[in-house]
C-alpha cells in the first residue's frame, strides 16, 4: 500500500513514501497541480494549455504557474499530440553530419530555430546504410513527428524511402529524388565570386585542380559541385579568359592537391593562378609550391572553396568562400516548420568569400 505524504518534485515526477520506507516516483499530474494551486483540474487545463477564458483571474493563473513550478509539471506527450494536432517533435536524420565540426553546424542551426518553435529534435546518424536509414525513419515515425530532415554531409541526391504523403519533409544540404523541398548552398553565385576575385586581380593564366572539365556533374555524385563549376565557367568566358590546364581527382584530399599542383606546373609552369575545388586540395597545393620555391601570392595566387578552419592559419590565409552550414541548418528547419513563409521548393544559401591574403594581381 502507498500512501501519498508531503511529495516532493523530482524532474516531473513526484516521490511518494510507503509504508515500508521505500519511495515510490510517480508523475506529476494535472490533479496534482490543482490540489497545490487550490482550484479545479479544468482551470489547471485553460491556463497550461494557453486557453483564454476570462472567467480565470489572473491571480488564479499566476497560483496554477506557480505549482507547476514548484512541482516541476511535464504535460503528457501523447495528450498533448492528440490534443494539439501536433506532437512538437521534428527528427533530424543524417548520413555523417557529426563527422566533421563544420557539417555539424547543421545540426546546431536546426536545434536554434526548433527551439525558437518550441520544438524537440530527435536526431539519428545512419552512415550510407539504407537499412539503418529506413529502421530510424520508422522509429521517428512511431513518435509522430511533425515534419522530418534529412541532412547530408556531402551535397548529392538521395532516394527517401516511403513515408506518409502528407508529413513534410526537407532535404538539407542536398536533393532527393523525389523533389522534396531542399536547401543547398548557392555554389553558382559562389564560383562567380571565386572566378572574378582573380580575374579582377588581372589573371590570365587559371588553372583547375580537382575536376575533370567545367561540365555538368552527375547529382548522385554530386548537386552542387556542377554549379560551382558553371559559375566559375560563365565568368572566365565572359572575361574570355580559358582555363589554361586542369588537373582532375576523385578524393579531393591534400595529398591529391599536392600531387596535381606539381602536375600542372609541370605541364604549365607559367601559371599565375590556382583555383582549387575545396580548401583540403589548397592545403596540399601549399605544400607543393613550398617545395619547388613558388610564393603564394608573389608568384601564385589561389583561391578555394568551403573555409575549413585552417585556411584561416595558413600563411598566407587562404581566400575561400565558406560552406554556410549553420544557415543551412536554420533555413531547412524554418522551411520545415513555417512552409507558408515561402513557397520556394528549393532555398540557396549565400557562400560568403573570405577575402585572406592568397590573392595579389600577377607580377609581370
Amino acid at each position: 500500500m502507498v500512501a501519498a505524504n508531503q511529495a516532493q518534485p523530482r524532474g516531473g515526477y513526484a516521490v511518494a513514501h510507503s509504508t515500508e520506507g521505500a519511495d515510490v516516483i510517480r508523475r506529476v499530474t494535472m490533479a496534482d497541480v490543482a490540489e497545490r494551486a487550490g482550484v479545479s483540474k479544468t482551470a489547471v487545463s485553460l491556463v497550461l494549455n494557453d486557453r483564454p477564458n476570462t472567467r480565470l483571474s489572473e491571480d488564479v493563473a499566476d497560483r496554477v504557474r506557480a505549482a507547476a513550478v514548484e512541482l516541476d509539471y511535464r504535460p503528457n506527450p501523447a495528450a498533448r499530440t492528440l490534443r494539439r494536432g501536433t506532437s512538437q517533435i521534428v527528427g533530424f536524420i543524417s548520413d555523417e553530419v557529426t563527422i566533421t565540426r563544420f557539417a555539424s553546424a547543421m545540426i546546431r542551426g536546426a536545434l536554434d530555430t526548433a527551439q525558437h518553435h518550441e520544438h524537440t529534435v530527435l536526431i539519428a546518424e545512419t552512415g550510407i546504410d539504407r537499412s539503418r536509414r529506413d529502421l530510424a525513419v520508422q522509429t521517428m515515425l512511431d513518435q509522430r513527428p511533425d515534419g522530418l530532415i534529412f541532412a547530408l554531409m556531402g551535397a548529392r541526391q538521395i532516394d527517401v524511402p516511403e513515408i506518409p504523403a502528407d508529413l513534410p519533409v526537407v532535404i538539407l544540404n542536398g536533393i532527393s529524388s523525389a523533389g522534396h523541398p531542399c536547401v543547398l548552398p548557392a555554389e553558382f553565385a559562389a564560383g562567380s565570386e571565386i572566378a572574378e576575385t582573380l580575374v579582377a586581380a588581372g589573371h590570365r593564366r587559371i588553372g583547375l585542380i580537382g575536376t575533370t572539365s567545367l561540365d555538368s556533374v552527375d547529382p548522385r555524385v554530386s548537386a552542387t559541385v556542377g554549379d560551382r563549376m558553371a559559375g566559375i565557367g560563365a565568368v572566365l568566358i565572359r572575361a574570355g579568359v580559358p582555363v589554361v590546364g586542369v588537373a582532375a581527382g576523385l578524393e579531393w584530399e591534400p595529398q591529391l592537391g599536392h600531387r596535381l599542383t606539381h602536375q600542372i606546373l609541370d605541364d604549365h609552369p607559367d601559371l599565375t593562378a590556382l583555383i582549387c575545388m575545396n580548401d583540403r586540395l589548397a592545403f596540399g597545393a601549399y605544400q607543393a609550391l613550398q617545395e619547388r620555391g613558388r610564393r603564394i601570392p608573389d608568384d601564385l595566387s589561389i583561391v578555394s572553396f568551403d573555409d575549413e578552419e585552417i585556411a584561416g592559419y595558413l600563411r598566407p590565409q587562404l581566400t575561400t568562400a565558406r560552406i554556410p552550414y549553420e544557415e543551412m541548418g536554420r533555413e531547412a528547419m524554418a522551411m520545415l516548420l513555417d512552409p507558408a513563409g515561402g513557397r520556394s521548393r528549393v532555398r540557396r544559401v549565400a557562400m560568403p568569400v573570405q577575402y585572406r591574403e592568397s590573392v595579389r594581381h600577377p607580377v609581370p
